[in-house]
């Protein structure tokens, strides 16, 4: 198949629609290439205005044709003997289930909603120093769900410890609320390279995005 490509292109993230091209989650190109050669799936490809449909051997063509012609918002993997453009979107050829219509809670999600900003500093911090926090201590009966949990720096959340903000006499920059779309595919979408993603989506999509 192919060899090992840069992490980065292989990391970035495909599209996936059902036999009826509905989204239904999104996978990072290494799981879309496996599902290609296993022909599993197909890349789903607009240009000038028309959906192609191309299965692996012949994407590799259209890659190889083009490799001249190489656009700064698209990845490629280099193999032993020749460059293929990572697809944007893929279709399944067997898989008929439709979208989950709820959103998933997860932290990803929930750091996501938040911009990766504590929501008591309003510090921007790395992943690894993001925590999740209680609005309502779960020692008090708080519940893990949007409304009660929040994005929180480490410093701050061990401030807080067991207390409400009130009592630690901090204030939230926002109310926690549960999001109407997917916090991540909301990122996903503005960033160039996933354009072609809209002529898929619905507005209110709760695609996960893993």
């Amino acid at each position: 198949m192919i060899s090992v490509g840069p992490e980065r292109a292989l990391s970035a993230s495909v599209l996936v629609l059902n036999r009826f091209y509905l989204a239904v989650h999104v996978v990072n190109v290494r799981r879309a290439f496996g599902l290609l050669y296993r022909e599993l799936a197909e890349v789903i490809h607009v240009e000038e205005g028309q959906y192609l449909n191309y299965d692996f051997a012949t994407w590799l063509e259209l890659s190889m044709a083009r490799v001249e012609l190489k656009r700064a918002h698209e990845d490629w993997i280099r193999a032993v003997n020749f460059e293929i453009q990572a697809p944007r979107v893929i279709r399944l050829l067997h898989y008929d289930r439709t979208p989950r219509q709820t959103l998933r809670f997860s932290r990803r999600n929930l750091f996501a909603r938040d911009d990766h900003r504590c929501q008591y500093c309003g510090e921007t911090v790395p992943y690894s120093q993001l925590s999740l926090d209680h609005v309502l201590p779960r020692s008090r009966g708080g519940a893990t769900t949007w409304e009660n949990v929040v994005t929180s720096c480490k410093p701050c959340n061990t401030a807080k410890g067991g207390r409400t903000p009130q009592e630690a006499r901090m204030k939230l920059i926002r109310k926690p609320v549960k999001p109407k779309q997917s916090p991540l595919l909301q990122m996903k979408l503005g960033n160039p390279k996933y354009e072609m993603w809209k002529m898929f989506l619905p507005h209110a999509s709760t695609v996960d995005v893993t």
